[in-house]
Formats: C-alpha cells, sequence, structure tokens
C-alpha cells in the first residue's frame, strides 16, 4: 500500500475507515499493466478489477487526468492523458465492507532538451591540461540517461547524468600537438532497451580544438643599426620552434610607424622581411620592435635604429675655369657634426672646414680636387666626398717630347707620324713643308716614300695663341745602280757558282748601305743645332 500522504485526502480518509472495519476477507484488487513507460504528454488505458462478483465500489485514485472508457460486471478501464511525470495510480475496491488496492509504476520518459559543450579557448597551448565541460538539460528518467564526452569518436569520458534541472559533466585531457584541428563534442544516451524501446541518443554541437606552440624566447631581429634619412633599408624578424607556424601573426614597426611585412613560413618557423623609410622628423635614436603573436601568447624584441642626417660637404672653386696664371681659391666645407679633409691640402688635418690657394698653371689643367667628409654615428664612421676638377685656360704647345724635331725614315715600310700640341682648348695642328707648303701627313699610316723628305713647320693654333715647331724628315732608300750592280753581279758569281765572292758582296754593300744612313742622320742633327 502506498502511504497515506501519497493518497488524496478523500482517499486516505476512506482507507483508513475500510482498514478498522472487520470484513470477511479474500477479494482482491488487480490493476494492468503492472509497470509502463510512456513519453512526456501521452496518454495510457489502465485497467482496474476485483475478485468480487458483489463490489460495492471499484475505482482510479490518482492525481492525472482520467475517463473512463469501458466497464465490465467486475473491472472498469481508465484513460490516463496529459502525463507530464513520474507518478504511481492505484486501484481500489470495496467488497463486502472489505477494501482492498493495487498499485501500478507510470515512468515518463523524456530527451534532454539542451546538450551543449561549454565553448573551448580560441588557443590552447600544447602541454597544459583542458578542461571540458558538457551541460545537459532535461532528460527522464535520470537512471536510464548517461552523459559522454568525445574527441571526434574516440571515447574520453562516459558518466551518468546527475543532478537537475541541468546536468553537468567534466573530463579533463591534456592538449597535444595532434589535437590541433580536431572536433569535441558531447552526446547523451537515454538507454530504454531494458523498456523494450531502444537506446536513443542526443549530441551536442561539435568544437574545434586549436592547440599551438610558442617558444620562450624572443624572435631574432636584424637591423642595420643605423639609417641616414631619406634612405630605405630592409629589415627581418625570425622565430623558430612555432606551431602551427602559419597561424602567427607578425607586427613589425619603427615607433608608431607600422610596417608592412613580408612574411614566408615554414615547417616550425617564420622570417618576416619589410622595408623601413626614414624621414628627416625619424632624427635620433628609434626603437624598432617585432612581435609574434600565436593564440593568446605573444613574444616581442627591440632593437635601437640610429637615424642621421649627413649631407655630402661642399667644395666650391673660385673659377672652375681660369686662365692660366690666375690665383684660384678651393674650399671645402662640412655640415654640422662631421669634419672634412681637402686632399691637396698640405696639412690634410680633419676640421669644419678647409682651404688652399694655388696660382693655375698648365699642370693644373683637369687636376681634381676631392672634400673628404666624416662623421660619427653610433660607434661608426661614416664618409661622405665631393669631386670637382679646375680646368685652366693656356696656349698651344708644342715639345719635342710630343712632336721629335728630327725623323729618319726607311722608305716603303709603313709609319705613323706623330706630332701632338697641348693646349686648352685643344689647339688645330698642321705641318706643312718650307717652299712648297705639302702637307705632312700627321696621324695616319701609309708606307714612306723619298717624296716626304724635307723641313717642316709644324702649327699650331687656337684662340689662346700660336705655337710653332720645325721637323726634318729624312727618307733612306737604295741608289737603283747599286741594285743593278748587285743584280748582275749575283748572275755571273751564280754563273761561276762561286759563293763566296756573292757573300762578299753582299755583306759589303750592307755595310756602305748602314754607313751612309749613319752619315744622313749626323747631318740633320748639324742643321738643327746650327742657329739661323
Amino acid at each position: 500500500m502506498l502511504p497515506v500522504a501519497a493518497r488524496s485526502p478523500r482517499t486516505a480518509l476512506l482507507a483508513l475507515l475500510w482498514a478498522l472495519l472487520p470484513g470477511p476477507g479474500g477479494a482482491q484488487t488487480s490493476v494492468h499493466p503492472k509497470e509502463v513507460i510512456i513519453p512526456r504528454g501521452g496518454s495510457v488505458l489502465v485497467n482496474c478489477s476485483t475478485s468480487c462478483d458483489q463490489y460495492t465500489l471499484l475505482g482510479l485514485e490518482t492525481h492525472l487526468d482520467k475517463k473512463e472508457v469501458a466497464n465490465g460486471s467486475n473491472w472498469k478501464l481508465y484513460e490516463l492523458s496529459s502525463v507530464q511525470g513520474d507518478t504511481i495510480p492505484y486501484c481500489y475496491s470495496v467488497c463486502h465492507n472489505d477494501q482492498s488496492e493495487a498499485t501500478m509504476s507510470l515512468t515518463v520518459y523524456w530527451f534532454p532538451e539542451h546538450v551543449e559543450l561549454e565553448p573551448l579557448p580560441q588557443w590552447q597551448p600544447v602541454g597544459e591540461n583542458l578542461t571540458l565541460r558538457c551541460q545537459v538539460e532535461g532528460g527522464a528518467p535520470r537512471t536510464n540517461l548517461s552523459v559522454m564526452l568525445l574527441q571526434g569518436e574516440k571515447l574520453l569520458s562516459w558518466q551518468p547524468a546527475k543532478g537537475t534541472p541541468v546536468a553537468e559533466v567534466t573530463a579533463t585531457v591534456l592538449a597535444r600537438r595532434d589535437d590541433h584541428g580536431t572536433n569535441f563534442s558531447c552526446r547523451t544516451e537515454l538507454d530504454l532497451r531494458p523498456q523494450g524501446l531502444g537506446l536513443f541518443q542526443n549530441s551536442s554541437v561539435p568544437r574545434q580544438l586549436r592547440t599551438f606552440v610558442l617558444p620562450k624566447v624572443r624572435p631574432h631581429l636584424v637591423t642595420p643599426g643605423i639609417m641616414e634619412v631619406g634612405t630605405q633599408r630592409s629589415v627581418t624578424c625570425s622565430l623558430d620552434g612555432l606551431f602551427p607556424a602559419s597561424e602567427a601573426q607578425v607586427h613589425l614597426a619603427l615607433e608608431d610607424q607600422r610596417l608592412t611585412p613580408t612574411v614566408k613560413y615554414s615547417k616550425d618557423s617564420l622570417s618576416a622581411t619589410a622595408l623601413v623609410e626614414v624621414a628627416p622628423r625619424d632624427e635620433g635614436v628609434q626603437q624598432l620592435t617585432c612581435a609574434v603573436t600565436l593564440g593568446n601568447q605573444s613574444q616581442r624584441t627591440q632593437e635601437s635604429v640610429t637615424i642621421y642626417s649627413f649631407p655630402a660637404p661642399n667644395l666650391t672653386l673660385s673659377e672652375s675655369e681660369a686662365p692660366e696664371g690666375t690665383v684660384v681659391s678651393v674650399e671645402c666645407k662640412a655640415h654640422a657634426g662631421a669634419v672634412v679633409t681637402l686632399i691637396g691640402d698640405p696639412d690634410e688635418s680633419p676640421f669644419p672646414s678647409a682651404q688652399i690657394t694655388l696660382n693655375a698653371t698648365a699642370k693644373d689643367n683637369g687636376r681634381g680636387f676631392v672634400c673628404s667628409a666624416a662623421l660619427e654615428v653610433a660607434g661608426h664612421v661614416l664618409h661622405k666626398n665631393k669631386t670637382q676638377k679646375l680646368f685652366v685656360l693656356y696656349g698651344p704647345r708644342l715639345d719635342k717630347e710630343n712632336c721629335p724635331g728630327n725623323w729618319t725614315l726607311e722608305e716603303g715600310i709603313s709609319q705613323t707620324l706623330r706630332c701632338q700640341a697641348s693646349g686648352n682648348p685643344i689647339p688645330k695642328l698642321d705641318c706643312r713643308r718650307k717652299g712648297d707648303g705639302a702637307l705632312l701627313p700627321i696621324g695616319e699610316s701609309r708606307p714612306v716614300t723619298r717624296d716626304i723628305s724635307g723641313t717642316y713647320v709644324c702649327r699650331a693654333t687656337s684662340r689662346r695663341g700660336v705655337a710653332t715647331h720645325e721637323v726634318v724628315v729624312n727618307v733612306i732608300y737604295q741608289q737603283s745602280n747599286l741594285v743593278t750592280i748587285i743584280a748582275v753581279t749575283a748572275l755571273i758569281l751564280g754563273i761561276a757558282a762561286t759563293g763566296g765572292t756573292v757573300a762578299y758582296l753582299y755583306n759589303r754593300q750592307r755595310k756602305i748601305r748602314k754607313y751612309r744612313l749613319q752619315k744622313a742622320q749626323e747631318a740633320a742633327a748639324m742643321r738643327l743645332n746650327t742657329p739661323p
């Protein structure tokens, strides 16, 4: 029997009275089914019957909505509807003042209304514990309800659902690199197979885990150390031991000037390169920062960059093109903070400025002056040079070195006659023979002929003046009668087969020729040295 507190007040009072009344006994009340499980909100038919043929009372006691749908001589059939929860209805009967009852077990099942795996961390460090939490709201009967935590389809934990109205199930796992990108979920199982209904499952939305490794070391930052205003240099930031490297973010900045790096990823490392351009406003010591962020962690490093301004020195000539004999001043000046050295200054000591004065001569034409500036920046000595040439204007000049006074040439041999005049501007040169004014072919390569022999006057002219120089040309050639004698003699000696005589005549002729050439050269030299 049910405890009195479980019955309605009226039924409890009747049961108490009936229990006090004597009776013959023997009458039995039955209920069918004894046990039943139905979905929440469903209905069920309950049959109450008695073994007494002359019962005075037969009914079903319950707080549920009931409706008598059929009856017989010793039974009644009731429909219970809109069943929301577990309950224990009972049938009762009274026979000859003897009361009896029979109870049934009515169990309601329903699936969880909400199954959710709590959000995972956006990033989970490898090697740290991760707690999975699954919340299950609703679901009955709880004795048949269990919760599983899964990684993919791998079972991590199986636990019964405890707690109402929300059951929470937890499990702790150690995050690994291999867990990156895998899905975690929780699944409920309502096992009603013992009741003949089956196994009912309900799963949460899967959540993806992202694991990462960020080493406890600073990124390696390669910087130029010093930079000149207006220049552009590249900087590189790298870090090894990352996972997954492709998910890492790189931040490069010069003070508040953010750079745009190009990042290259490898298996477990990255390298970021960016261009830095500095302006006059950046002059001074600036901090270059590189930060690598992965997950919810970051590693950063800083390097100092000294930004300087170093204009080239000023090199000025009082006259860049000066007539010969002009006094020319050369001045070399440095900008603030630098010192200069004027190459060619006898002192050549570094000062903020240097100056020399010279009397321009022909030898100074085309002379280069170098002003070298030096500036110390962050322990580095930097140099910048400026070069300028001096051009000296002077009249034409012809000297023996560049235009020899005596040329002795051998007929028939190719020669290039050379005579060069100096001067600024460059003078025009021609050499003409005394008497007929024939032009000497200067600078042309041609066979020497005897008709170019003679004394020539070479004349160099420019807007700065005129210079002349006398040149004697001697051409050595063979006499035709000697050639005939040698040819006849060779023929006679050849016929007589007197080889020794032929050799003697040939050597004699060679000595005569050499002697005559020497005498001609001496005579030409005497004419040049004799004053007019």
